[in-house]
């Protein structure tokens, strides 16, 4: 006789935080592509980039690439390790999307409008990671 055992019935708040989980991989993935894509267009030194004299953080372009790059292709690796729910995925999550924001405020002037969106992906991306995981202690 073998008995089996079924999972215990998820209950709809543990539904959404996987799903924010879900949603937080999504967007880190699109984020850290769109900067991988924007930090190959910075460091080839294109045209769509806004040259601003006088700014205080002002780096070379292609330095600009090069974090942008790296920083992007750190999200995509975070976002393969929220795919497969890991803890240091959430961790290192909140700190990628983190740095993503400092990354695009102090790179503003030269790219403003992608800047901004890419600001408000990553602060969506930090609500969803932060948002708690697992059974409430009265379930």
């Amino acid at each position: 006789m073998t008995a089996t055992h079924s999972a215990p019935p998820q209950t709809a708040k543990q539904g959404w935080a996987e799903g924010l989980t879900v949603f937080a991989a999504v967007m880190l993935m699109i984020a850290g592509i769109l900067d991988i894509t924007r930090g190959i267009m910075a460091i080839a030194e294109d045209d769509v980039f806004v040259s601003t004299p006088n700014y205080v953080f002002e780096f070379d372009l292609t330095s600009w690439g090069w974090i942008h790059l790296i920083l992007g292709a750190v999200a995509v690796l975070v976002s393969l390790g929220l795919f497969s729910e890991q803890t240091w995925a959430r961790v290192s999550g909140v700190a990628i999307a983190a740095l993503v924001i400092i990354a695009n405020f102090l790179s503003l002037p030269y790219y403003p409008v992608w800047s901004v969106v890419l600001i408000a992906i990553s602060a969506l991306i930090i609500w969803a990671l932060c948002v708690r995981r697992g059974p409430s202690p009265v379930d």
